[in-house]
């Protein structure tokens, strides 16, 4: 094994997005090659090689911002394969990402696992919101939820919500979503929830709504059309909605912590039920 220039950090390239999803792959998590394009067109991707083979990647996605709120950007896809972990890499793609946070006067978020928010802590990042994964875990299928037509009114319910929850305008985000084969719109008059596909199962997420019974109701029918294994980051505090969960069979996976270094954003988090995953935020 050779070394690495710890500053050699250049963007992930088109043609190197099989090798992203390789890494995330590796490390068991539930990214597509549509969420690595999404980052590359929508952010950037730092990576990093050894001879030529690409062994490390962090992303940096920003949203657009809203009024006076901050411009935020979303820190992500910390990656390093088995065989140069301890070797500075992540530390060193994380402080490019902080770095070019600042100098483009972004607001940089991310959601941390318990180890990892012991890193980002002395970094500058506190915490804001509590989060855990839950997983339905069955046997996959080649099973899938009828396909419906995206319906632009429940298109437009989820964004409303979606910017007043983060106070960012993400819509190139939820449209980059549901233009993908297999997501589904759940949407009601003010609740609403997407599931889309993903490597290791679906994600259900963000999930809104105005008060934990709506989210309950519209939980219990996207559940109903899901055959297959299920993923969703759930606002740790929403108690009943966790309960609601474990009936349905979904176990407890891990803590998240949602993390910000700088002004938090202004969005009304009592409308958040389950985020978009903690690679989107």
């Amino acid at each position: 094994m050779g070394a690495i220039d710890l500053g050699a950090m250049t963007p992930l390239a088109p043609h190197e997005t099989r090798a992203a999803l390789a890494l995330s792959d590796e490390a068991r998590w539930n990214q597509t090659a549509d969420d690595w394009t999404l980052f590359r067109t929508r952010g950037r991707v730092l990576a990093m090689r050894a001879d030529d083979r690409l062994v490390a990647t962090a992303a940096l996605l920003p949203y657009a911002p809203l009024g006076e709120a901050p411009r935020i950007a979303w820190i992500s896809m910390v990656l390093v394969t088995a065989t140069w972990r301890r070797h500075g890499l992540a530390s060193a793609l994380l402080h490019r990402c902080i770095e070019t946070a600042e100098a483009e006067g972004v607001t940089p978020l991310l959601d941390a696992t318990p180890q990892g928010a012991a890193v980002y802590g002395p970094l500058g990042f506190v915490p804001v919101i509590d989060l855990v994964r839950l997983r339905r875990t069955r046997p996959a299928t080649d099973e899938r939820p009828g396909e419906t037509a995206i319906d632009p009114a429940g298109r437009d319910v989820l964004l409303a919500l979606d910017r007043r929850a983060l106070a960012a305008d993400r819509a190139a985000l939820i449209d980059d979503i549901l233009a993908r084969p297999g997501t589904v719109l759940h949407a009601r008059p003010g609740a609403a929830c997407l599931v889309r596909a993903g490597r290791c199962a679906r994600h259900i997420g963000p999930l809104y709504a105005e008060d934990e019974a709506a989210a309950a109701d519209l939980l219990d029918a996207v559940i109903a059309r899901e055959p297959g294994p299920l993923i969703v980051d759930l606002v740790a505090r929403r108690a009943d909605l966790r309960a609601r969960l474990a009936a349905h069979g979904f176990v407890e996976e891990r803590p998240l912590q949602r993390m910000v270094r700088g002004e938090a954003p202004r969005g009304d988090t009592a409308i958040a039920m389950a985020i978009a995953g903690p690679e989107f935020g």
